[in-house]
């Protein structure tokens, strides 16, 4: 994300345009959230830890498709997983992707006369 802001007169601010590498990165991320049960495992995961076996019960998805989507957030950096014993608890640990998906369902959820989307109800919307 663009973190430089500049201060214009009056006190408005104007934002400088992220680079191409900055705005490829972030539509491949926005990408990967735009798979409905990723997401769901995201906002899942900005609730609190969970293993594999939680997150199927909790998203109603089968193990390995869960598991699948757990190893493509990972490599993407999204969520990281650490070793409790024989257990794999995953995470996600940075603050500004649970900000975004909580952002979103709020703003969604909060619409004046409009319920989300049915497509989206399901996942906490």
């Amino acid at each position: 994300m663009v973190k430089s802001v500049e201060r214009m007169g009056g006190g408005a601010q104007s934002t400088a345009d992220p680079s191409a590498e900055v705005l490829a990165e972030a539509a491949a991320m926005f990408g990967l959230l735009a798979s409905p049960p990723r997401l769901h495992i995201v906002w899942a995961l900005a609730q609190g830890e969970s293993d594999v076996s939680g997150l199927a019960e909790r998203v109603g998805g089968a193990l390995p498709a869960v598991s699948q989507h757990l190893s493509k957030l990972k490599l993407a950096g999204l969520v990281r997983s650490r070793r409790e014993g024989r257990r794999v608890v995953y995470l996600v640990d940075d603050p500004d992707v649970v900000a975004v998906v909580r952002l979103l369902f709020r703003q969604l959820a909060a619409r004046p006369g409009q319920q989300a989307p049915p497509r989206l109800r399901h996942i906490g919307a």
